[in-house]
């Protein structure tokens, strides 16, 4: 780091502990954007790191980046994230101590990305066996699938995290990762059921819709259009260019995969997921009396409808020894159904959390060591702040409160371990704010418990009333009513205003703060969950839920108690801080919004945490490092001190002329107080290295004991020797390759031994890889199969077998149910024997059609869809005079069946009217259907069709008849079918349609 000092001009100080102007604002902004510039985005204040988003990519992230940083000094390198956490793992292995890692910000500053790459070193970092591959790999992909199921596009960023994670990371003695714990903290219910404009909901039901398998959409009743659930349509951005849902449900499912989910635990999370969509779509109309009642339902949840339906429109009320059920007016019929969706939602992610725990646990018993990562948002500042900003900047007043204690118990430690007398350091203490909240009987949360809880009809307005009785006077807190003539005119009737530790924030308690008592009016919604056949839904709402006898547990209570149990936690370990920041509104790289930034330092707490790590001294290191850098700048120090390095130090400072207030020696570091005395030693150092470099061989000892030039031809023979080297190196590794490469063809043939394994091992690497790019396509498909060498010939077998079990289980799952099979045993019944050509029908697929609603005229489709589109096909009829062939669309529905052309219905066919179809028995593909008409001035007669899928349409009709067909009522005419070489369609002369099918035997109907 002190290397870097020389440039501080143009790209800033790595540290800011070493800014001068300290106290300055404006000089902290100066350097951070100074840094900004250079694309420089860590800088410490400690060992605090600094992050500033640069909205695009830099190539800092790479595994020749990690290895740079693995096992360096925490200040050798530049400030990076690696560099913390390799500073973190290593205290870890060395003091056999526990430490976390806080990552906050606002949404968008990249703490997620933070969190990414801390596990992603710790991957590459720690020792690596097939067992502890098993941990990383799960510890990496429970991002994924958390990110799923909890992030979520906002205005201020396309993934943010939509809930706080604590994730523990536990190593063993050497090292190893071995395990993890992840607890969770606020997730965001609300966005389930309301997402504002410009916003989605979470990505995992974007996923599901536009990713998801037809089969599995089918099973859960879902379309492959968002535009169909109200859930996902309220912030009118269902598409957003930079996030692809389909890729992405991909990764979620290898991941839920690798994490050893089972497929009943994946069906029923997915059923899940659909319900709840379907649940959105639920509407409620008022009766006659004003009552709620059902106008659509679904079979949800596994649960029957009329059970749902009667959860849904009811409430349980309890009248002395008896329970009644009153019915809801629709607009709380309305609210039960989205809180209904929130909670099943909410602990669908808890249960997710906990089935992710389950597969990290550690099963060693054994004492661990652990590195947890906190990544939690930063205070939030809205235009209109409600119950989650409440919650949210509460977590931020704690985490402030115990980041302060921590940082200055550290600080106290340091001096008092080095035996430097500890000067008090005044600091804003905001335990009054943090009482303010959570204090019992008088804080806000606990009168919002008093206010949801208590009998009659509480209302936004009497909390408000509430919290002006028992908050009157204190300095953090003001209303409406409470403020002065000045201060009243920012504040509506339904706001209250506290003043946190980053500033003044505005809460509106109309309509946000929404009071528990409806909770009450859903607990009959909750034992009906109990009779789900969901094993999820039936985990999720196991316990008795508060039924009126015991004072049910509110959210504000919930989560002011895990942040105690995340606050207790967190004080058994050693603290690390990343702090984030966004440098700009819109996500574009290399802009610096000075007001921006400001606002988040000043959140963030970045200059309260400077001026406490620079209450004392501003520079410390270990008495060995310091004399290592600056021995030159003393004749007495260089080249070589033989005393102790406290010893040489003393000697040195001396020497520089540095003033009894300037340093304190400690047991094992110099403490200086001033950075200008640190500059003004760098700047003495940066012009010594170039006289040592240039100069002669002289008295002064200072001076290298060569010849001039020498040095250089010295440096050129240093580095040619260490090339050299590496040369040698590479080439006796290489040599050993090859010889043992050699020896094992030799011995390929025999035993697996010491001197074939390699060898071997490459053979059956090199065949895979070869097998992999050649694989049969089709069950069909016998003579594709590489020939395996003779070490894979039995694993060559049972490898077919696999594939070809593979191939069969991809086929039946692409029938798409038992309905398609059943089609499928039905064609057999109909074409096997009797039918030329059905052998070669049999490996094509089944589809529910052949023509998309894209491709149907929207004129015949608003025609057509009130009968519901069944099956439709491309076809070519041929003219009942002259036998001409026109293409035409055949459309089934419910009721009858069309010709189409372009946007003409040129036939319609009812399924009354049919009394029959006919085929050949030989390979062509023509089809007819025999059409009754008692009206003979009507043109309409048979149809006589031409089409690729005959077998698959055949059988959707599902009749037989004859092949002779009406031209008109009372006219007859005739289709002759013979074999030949080639296939042909063409009139004959005696007037009959002639079809001509390439096969050698002949036929005649």
């Amino acid at each position: 780091m002190e290397g870097s000092l020389t440039a501080r001009d143009r790209v800033g100080i790595q540290d800011f502990v070493l800014l001068d102007a300290y106290t300055s604002e404006t000089a902290f902004m100066d350097n951070l954007r100074k840094r900004f510039n250079e694309n420089l985005i860590y800088t410490y204040i400690g060992t605090l790191l600094v992050s500033v988003n640069p909205y695009k990519e830099l190539g800092i992230y790479t595994k020749k980046q990690m290895d740079i940083y693995m096992g360096v000094n925490f200040f050798e390198l530049p400030p990076h994230i690696f560099a913390l956490a390799d500073n973190v793992y290593r205290t870890m292995i060395s003091e056999t101590n526990n430490h976390f890692i806080l990552i906050s910000g606002e949404s968008g500053a990249g703490k997620t990305e933070a969190s990414k790459k801390v596990l992603q070193f710790y991957a590459v970092c720690c020792p690596s066996t097939r067992l502890l591959d098993n941990v990383r790999d799960r510890l990496l992909l429970s991002n994924p699938v958390l990110e799923a199921f909890g992030n979520a596009k906002t205005l201020k960023n396309d993934n943010s995290s939509r809930f706080g994670k604590y994730m523990d990371i536990q190593f063993d003695h050497q090292g190893a990762a071995v395990g993890g714990h992840i607890l969770s903290y606020l997730l965001e219910k609300s966005r389930v059921v309301h997402q504002n404009h410009g916003e989605r909901n979470f990505h995992i039901f974007y996923q599901l819709v536009e990713g998801g398998e037809d089969e599995l959409l089918r099973w859960l009743g879902l379309e492959r259009n968002c535009q169909k659930y109200r859930y996902l349509i309220q912030g009118e951005c269902a598409k957003v260019s930079s996030i692809n849902d389909k890729s992405d449900w991909k990764t979620v499912q290898k991941a839920l995969t690798i994490i050893e989910f089972s497929e009943k635990d994946i069906e029923h999370l997915f059923a899940i997921i659909a319900s709840v969509l379907h649940l959105g779509n639920v509407h409620f109309e008022a009766s006659a009396h004003g009552y709620a009642t059902l106008n659509s339902s679904a079979e949800l949840l596994g649960i029957p409808s009329n059970i749902l339906q009667e959860g849904l429109t009811h409430r349980k009320i309890e009248a002395k020894a008896e329970e009644v059920l009153s019915p809801f007016t629709a607009e709380h019929a309305k609210y039960a159904r989205d809180a209904l969706a929130k909670a099943i939602y909410g602990r669908t992610f808890t249960w997710l959390v906990n089935k992710i725990n389950e597969s990290l646990v550690n099963k060693d018993s054994t004492r661990k060591t652990v590195i947890g990562l906190l990544d939690i948002y930063g205070f939030e500042v809205f235009d209109v702040n409600s119950f989650e900003q409440f919650c949210i900047n509460f977590c931020n007043e704690k985490l402030q409160q115990l980041f302060i204690q921590l940082t200055l118990k550290s600080e106290q430690e340091e001096y008092e371990m080095e035996g430097i007398e500890w000067e008090p350091v005044p600091y804003f203490n905001n335990k009054i704010i943090c009482d303010l909240v959570e204090e019992k009987h008088r804080g806000i949360i606990s009168i919002l418990d008093e206010e949801c809880l208590r009998p009659g009809e509480a209302t936004d307005f009497t909390f408000l009333e509430k919290l002006e009785e028992k908050m009157c006077g204190h300095p953090h807190f003001v209303t409406h009513k409470l403020a002065d003539q000045k201060t009243r005119k920012t504040l509506e009737r339904g706001d209250f205003r506290l003043l946190h530790y980053a500033g003044e924030v505005t809460y509106s308690v109309v309509g946000k703060f929404h009071l528990i008592h409806k909770f009450k009016n859903c607990l009959l919604l909750f034992k009906v969950m109990r009779q789900s056949k969901n094993s999820i839904i039936q985990h999720c709402f196991h316990t008795i839920e508060p039924d009126g006898k015991k004072r049910p547990e509110t959210v504000a209570t919930q989560f002011k108690s895990s942040l105690a149990g995340l606050t207790e936690i967190l004080m058994t370990k050693d603290p690390w801080y990343v702090r984030c920041l966004k440098p700009n509104h819109c996500k574009q790289p290399d802009r610096f919004d000075d007001v921006m930034v400001r606002h988040q330092v000043k959140y963030l707490g970045l200059m309260e945490h400077l001026r406490v790590r620079r209450a004392g001294f501003a520079y410390r290191r270990r008495y060995e490092i310091f004399l290592k850098r600056y021995k030159a700048l003393c004749p007495d120090t260089w080249p070589h001190w033989k005393g102790t390095p406290a010893e040489g130090v003393q000697r040195l400072i001396k020497h520089l002329g540095y003033k009894p207030d300037e340093y304190k020696m400690g047991r094992t570091k110099i403490f200086i107080r001033h950075p200008r005395t640190l500059f003004a030693t760098e700047d003495a150092f940066e012009i010594c290295k170039h006289e040592l470099g240039k100069a002669p061989a002289t008295s002064d000892k200072r001076r290298l004991p060569f010849p001039e030039g020498v040095v250089m031809i010295l440096i050129e023979t240093c580095w040619r020797g260490l090339q050299a080297r590496r040369e040698r190196e590479r080439r006796a590794w290489a040599v050993k390759v090859i010889k043992k490469f050699i020896k094992g063809f030799m011995n390929r043939n025999q035993p697996v031994s010491m001197d074939n394994s390699d060898y071997l091992a490459f053979v059956r690497q090199s065949y895979l890889t070869r097998l992999k790019d050649n694989l049969p396509k089709s069950v069909l498909d016998k003579t594709i199969w590489l020939t395996p060498p003779p070490i894979m010939q039995e694993a060559s077998v049972l490898l077919r077998k696999l594939h070809t079990r593979l191939l069969v289980r991809k086929y039946v799952r692409g029938i798409s149910a038992q309905q398609k099979l059943q089609i499928k045993a039905l064609t057999s019944d109909i074409f096997k024997g009797r039918k030329e050509n059905y052998p070669q029908s049999v490996c094509q697929p089944f589809a529910d059609t052949r023509i998309s609603e894209q491709d149907i005229n929207i004129k015949v489709l608003q025609l057509i869809c009130p009968e519901g589109i069944k099956y439709s096909v491309p076809v070519i009829k041929y003219d009942r005079n002259g036998f001409r062939p026109r293409f035409r669309q055949l459309i089934f529905t419910q009721a009858a069946a069309y010709l189409v052309e372009e946007a003409k219905i040129k036939q319609r066919v009812n399924y009354s009217s049919l009394k029959g179809v006919s085929v050949s028995d030989l390979s062509d593909n023509f089809l007819i259907l025999h059409v009754t008409c008692d009206d003979t001035k009507q043109k309409v007669g048979d149809c006589l069709l031409y089409l690729t899928r005959m077998h698959y349409t055949y059988t959707e009709l599902l009749s037989f008849c004859s092949v002779r067909f009406d031209i008109q009522p009372g006219k007859e005419g005739f289709v002759d079918f013979k074999s030949s070489s080639e296939s042909m369609v063409y009139r004959a002369k005696n007037g009959h349609l002639m079809v001509v099918s390439p096969h050698n035997p002949m036929h005649t109907t």
